[in-house]
């Protein structure tokens, strides 16, 4: 439910009909009365404004001003973004990283990258065993703990509507993508990444 929008007019209106009654209180246009409700009332439309903007801004997908207390709340922003990446992705990352519940498997791997906007597939390894097919490139007991991030070549995150301005209209890159997923890759575990055209 979008909050209500309360306007100059409506906030002068409710402080006039608050005002007493009688000749020295007159509520015509121009009056000192009226100029005085009128002043009140450019403060508490602004008011009114920004605490609904609050409720809209409270939220990590649709923040803006209130970003970078979620970002240091989340110890962000950190290199794995590079040097000066956009509101989409800032959010995306903090988003990715206030919903992550921790996991190892490949369905909790492919929803965290989907968090941070990134569609990508697992494939798991295993070592060569006696009674594997023949022809097959042969592993070593290492390839039981490796598993390959496949990921397109480049993901690219379009502005959208809302954004800040003076965003660039499209990034793309998997760096961020990279870096998450090493952080929460178990640590006895080789991560490999794949990049497709």
């Amino acid at each position: 439910m979008p909050a209500p929008i309360f306007s100059q007019d409506m906030f002068r209106a409710a402080l006039l009909r608050l005002f007493p009654s009688g000749p020295i209180w007159p509520k015509a246009s121009g009056s000192g009365p009226y100029r005085l409700a009128d002043i009140w009332a450019g403060t508490f439309a602004r008011n009114s404004s920004r605490a609904a903007n609050l409720l809209v801004d409270a939220f990590p997908s649709s923040t803006t001003e209130l970003l970078p207390e979620w970002e240091s709340t989340l110890g962000l922003p950190d290199p794995c973004a590079g040097d000066n990446p956009s509101i989409a992705q800032r959010r995306a990352q903090v988003v990715a990283r206030i919903t992550d519940t921790g996991g190892c498997s490949v369905a909790y791997f492919i929803a965290f990258a989907k968090a941070l906007g990134f569609e990508i597939t697992i494939t798991q390894f295993t070592p060569k065993r006696f009674g594997s097919r023949f022809g097959t490139p042969f592993g070593g007991q290492d390839w039981a703990y490796a598993w390959q991030v496949n990921a397109p070549q480049f993901t690219i995150s379009r502005l959208k509507f809302g954004d800040a301005f003076g965003q660039p209209w499209a990034n793309w890159g998997n760096t961020v993508l990279q870096c998450e997923i090493k952080a929460r890759a178990p640590a006895h575990t080789i991560v490999l990444f794949s990049y497709g055209t």
